[in-house]
């Protein structure tokens, strides 16, 4: 660096002023005249290109170029345009406006952290350059700033304004602060030799508390057990030389450590594992001979494995499986009921109007998907989904007045939705059978019996209308809900662009699962004697489900009664107004001998006068 060309003009160097001496606690720079702004040679442009880097000139290519070579980010500020010579780091006055590189205007806060000449701001720092204050092609001197920012400074900031760079990146994971005056010099040489700069004075620095290395007390024993193998404990030390950490202390136990400024991802003992293993080599670890492991049966249910088991039936099944944003809009909740908009959990700083709150429901995010896929001709369509739903449930307490510092005051809970469209597929030898609403119920009741959850054992009640135009909601004994299922509502598929049916349904998986945890594996011997069926055509009041008649069935019989199913219902001229006609299987076995005719129709007909008695049904 000494070696370099001196500037022998009067350009004086730029004075520099830390106000916020926390989120810059280094910052150095170094003021270079007779700079030529001009096309970066073949070599260097050549380099960024292979890299992804657009060259712009040579000035702001030897920036980029040492990002990429030492990891550290550098600035260019126009010499010229530092108004009184001096660079001032402070924090932002609230509302102050500032135009980005971009020609964004944009209004900033008191947390935001600035680099300033004498009488405006010129950067955000560790961000995002200034639309006045870059290198152009009319600069002919330029101070180049080299810096360490607090990491959590500069990301609130970034994530604040939705400003993503390369030197944000860095910064907010953490920049080596020792390597700050290297990265100074090594631009230096380069704007020498590419751009004919000469440097004027020296290397200004305000470095304030010294920014201390990461000190780890490490074990020998421990890593040994973590590694698998034991290696010594000089091993371990001459590694860690081998990686530029220094030894401050060490005896046959074990050793305190300091690990290399650079190293921002070592804070922990697991940390130096890693690095021993991989400089060691995994291949070195010999494995044992015997695997040895107790199993241990728990009767709990895994949560995440019945979720994967859920996802399996259905993928099994044809479905395919959406990962959703659970930010939404919120303008989807305007007309809800079930889902009201005062329940939305609203973002505080939203990037985009469309992702300003979190999703109450998955049905949705489900719709959009639908409509993107409809919109590029893919009709038919099976999908489900898993993921969270966020609400807002407002408690005002006499020791938190305000609900939403109050924790409780937020719900999340688990759902699982599943959704069937489209006008099916047609062959050769069979007919388009589009989705229905009794294909999803059909998939939706194969899962709950997939978990061992008979669906007739639950109650059921009518969907939301401002959902459903039809539906069931399966619910506990308790009342909590199970599942929701239906066809979607026309008016919410028209908001949506959607001008086909979709029929969806949504678990809740808390609920589902403590179901699953009340279910107990059985075990029976297979039948060796016949089963036996029977079928009855019933008149029935249009108002009686079969899902009552199913009930009621194995109430009446429970010992031999293996299924009952419905296979065809009836409204037409023969049929009364207000009635309907219901064909109706039942399979009747016996584990221990073969059913006689005699008794089969005893039991038929314990069930036909069950039929009569409680619903009025007649036998046609």
């Amino acid at each position: 660096f000494s070696a370099l060309k001196r500037s022998s003009a009067n350009t004086k160097p730029i004075e520099l002023v830390v106000k916020a001496t926390e989120d810059a606690p280094r910052y150095s720079g170094i003021t270079f005249d007779n700079i030529t702004i001009a096309p970066s040679p073949e070599w260097l442009q050549k380099r960024l290109v292979s890299i992804g880097l657009k060259p712009i000139n040579n000035v702001v290519d030897i920036t980029n170029y040492i990002l990429q070579e030492t990891g550290h980010p550098l600035h260019a500020f126009d010499y010229d345009k530092i108004d009184g010579g001096v660079i001032v780091v402070r924090k932002a006055v609230q509302g102050e406006s500032f135009v980005t590189l971009d020609g964004t205007e944009r209004k900033l806060t008191s947390e935001d952290l600035m680099i300033c000449n004498e009488n405006n701001p010129m950067c955000m720092a560790g961000i995002f350059g200034g639309l006045t204050s870059g290198v152009s092609q009319a600069t002919k001197r330029i101070f180049l700033e080299s810096a360490y920012f607090n990491p959590v400074t500069i990301r609130k900031s970034s994530k604040r304004h939705g400003l993503k760079t390369d030197a944000s990146f860095r910064y907010e994971r953490g920049a080596d602060p020792e390597i700050i005056p290297y990265a100074l010099k090594r631009a230096a040489q380069l704007l020498q030799e590419v751009a004919g700069a000469n440097i004027v004075g020296e290397i200004k620095e305000v470095y304030g508390d010294v920014i201390k290395r990461a000190e780890v007390e490490i074990s020998f024993e421990r890593i040994e057990a973590l590694i698998g193998k034991k290696i010594g404990g000089k091993t371990i030390l001459d590694i860690l030389n081998f990686l530029e950490y220094d030894i401050l202390t060490s005896d046959n136990n074990g050793a305190k450590i300091s690990v290399p400024g650079y190293r921002v991802d070592v804070t922990r003992e697991c940390d130096i594992v890693e690095d021993v293993l991989r400089i060691y080599g995994y291949n070195n670890i010999e494995l044992p001979e015997r695997v040895t492991a107790s199993i241990n049966p728990t009767p709990k249910p895994d949560p995440e494995k019945v979720k994967e088991l859920a996802a399996d039936f259905l993928a099994d099944n044809g479905f395919t499986e959406m990962m959703n944003n659970s930010l939404t809009k919120s303008e989807y909740y305007s007309n809800l009921k079930t889902y009201p908009e005062s329940k939305l959990v609203r973002i505080l700083n939203p990037l985009s109007s469309d992702l300003n709150s979190m999703r109450q429901t998955l049905l949705l995010n489900g719709l959009e998907v639908i409509v993107h896929n409809i919109n590029r001709q893919h009709n038919d369509l099976k999908l489900f989904e898993m993921g969270n739903v966020y609400s807002f449930v407002e408690e005002t307490t006499a020791e938190n007045k305000s609900a939403a510092q109050n924790l409780k005051s937020y719900k999340e809970a688990s759902k699982f939705s599943i959704f069937v469209t489209g006008p099916g597929n047609q062959s050769w030898r069979s007919k388009a059978n589009p989705a229905s609403y009794f294909t999803l119920k059909g998939y939706l009741e194969l899962l709950l019996r997939r978990f061992g959850i008979e669906p007739d054992e639950l109650e059921y009640s009518y969907a939301p209308s401002d959902l459903f135009s039809e539906g069931l909601v399966y619910k506990t004994a308790s009342g909590k809900e199970v599942a929701v299922m239906g066809n979607i509502n026309a008016s919410l598929l028209k908001q949506f662009g959607i001008k086909q049916q979709v029929f969806a349904a949504e678990i809740s998986w808390n609920v589902l699962f403590s179901l699953i945890k009340k279910q107990k594996v059985l075990y029976r011997e297979l039948p060796k004697f016949p089963e036996v069926r029977r079928d009855l055509a019933l008149l029935l009041d249009e108002k009686v489900s079969f899902a009552e008649l199913r009930r009621s069935s194995f109430k009446t019989e429970k010992k031999i009664l293996k299924s009952v199913t419905l296979f065809d219902v009836f409204r037409g001229e023969k049929i009364p107004e207000g009635k309907k006609q219901y064909a109706i299987s039942f399979v009747l076995q016996d584990t221990e001998k073969t059913l006689t005719d005699r008794y089969v129709e005893e039991v038929m007909g314990r069930l036909l006068k069950n039929f009569s008695d409680n619903f009025g049904a007649a036998l046609r």
